[in-house]
């Protein structure tokens, strides 16, 4: 289920945003409840099977943080976090490269090897890497809220679970509290539906309707047509613009959408075309174009996860 499609728009949305509404004046838990089921739905809407693996690693994520936070130190929990790093990177390297090399090994082999085909969950790379950072917190002692729901919504919420950012336990647990989740205000709705409708006109009117011309161009090369000077210059900068319409849109609406229920994502997008280098370009830093595409939340986790883990070996 996209952002931009009908079911999204008309339906899914509206209905998850009054059902929250209605229980949150009812219960919190039941409110944040919602949410939880309402996100595990948009995340089954593509391939329900998907969620005998988000759901179990859940549950084993929290008890690991759980069992992070109350461990009293030493060698052994040096070990717990790598066992639970390595264990949510086994699962990322399978789905992602298990065919790649067994394909390779049966090349070199010649015994018949095959996986057949692996598909790759929606999401699972960013999933993975906010599972690992918050052991990482955990580890840190800074991830000690103990509600199963708030750590289930913060891995699942609807609004970043399938494109980013990737956000910190520190970031957006907080903000899932009574305090902020009940405090939802008109205000707080109007900035959100706002920014969720210029992020889906940035898409839909504009990333949408360049991508037809770049197409062309890149099609008629790729089929060893030579495109003229006019004919490349504007495929180019057709391109070039979906590509920055594309990935803004869908930036604005996934902050937008958080805004409605209270939380608010970090900036993922700072107008990439105005850097000065390739590494203000990738996000390194403090850059303000940090986040010029959707592995710069990658980019972004791993600064401070090298940070942390520079720490945790001199702990």
């Amino acid at each position: 289920m996209l952002f931009t499609s009908f079911d999204f728009v008309f339906l899914f949305l509206p209905a998850t945003l009054l059902g929250f509404m209605a229980l949150r004046g009812t219960s919190y838990t039941a409110g944040l409840l919602w949410l939880v089921l309402a996100s595990l739905f948009f995340y089954a809407f593509w391939n329900a099977a998907f969620l005998w693996l988000l759901v179990p690693s859940i549950v084993v994520n929290y008890g690991l943080g759980r069992a992070l936070d109350r461990h009293p130190g030493g060698a052994s929990k040096k070990l717990l976090l790598a066992a639970g790093i390595a264990a949510n990177l086994g699962v990322l390297l399978y789905f992602k490269y298990a065919g790649f090399l067994v394909v390779n090994l049966d090349l070199v082999l010649g015994a018949g090897l095959s996986l057949g085909a692996i598909v790759l969950p929606l999401g699972i790379s960013f999933i993975t890497f906010q599972k690992i950072a918050y052991l990482v917190d955990a580890y840190r002692g800074q991830a000690r809220d103990a509600s199963f729901l708030r750590f289930a919504l913060f891995v699942s919420f609807f609004p970043q679970l399938i494109a980013g950012p990737i956000v910190h336990h520190a970031e957006i647990v907080p903000q899932l509290k009574p305090a902020t989740l009940l405090g939802v205000r008109a205000a707080g709705l109007a900035a959100g539906l706002a920014l969720f409708a210029f992020g889906l006109c940035k898409k839909v009117v504009l990333a949408d309707e360049l991508a037809p011309t770049a197409n062309l161009v890149f099609a008629d090369a790729a089929q060893g047509i030579e495109p003229g000077l006019a004919a490349a210059w504007a495929g180019a900068l057709a391109y070039t613009l979906q590509l920055y319409f594309d990935f803004a849109g869908y930036s604005d609406m996934a902050c937008g959408l958080a805004l409605l229920f209270g939380a608010r994502l970090p900036a993922n997008f700072y107008s990439p075309y105005k850097a000065r280098s390739i590494i203000d370009f990738c996000g390194a830093g403090t850059s303000p174009c940090r986040a010029s595409c959707a592995t710069i939340s990658t980019s972004r986790w791993a600064a401070t996860a090298a940070v942390r883990c520079g720490a945790i070996s001199t702990s």
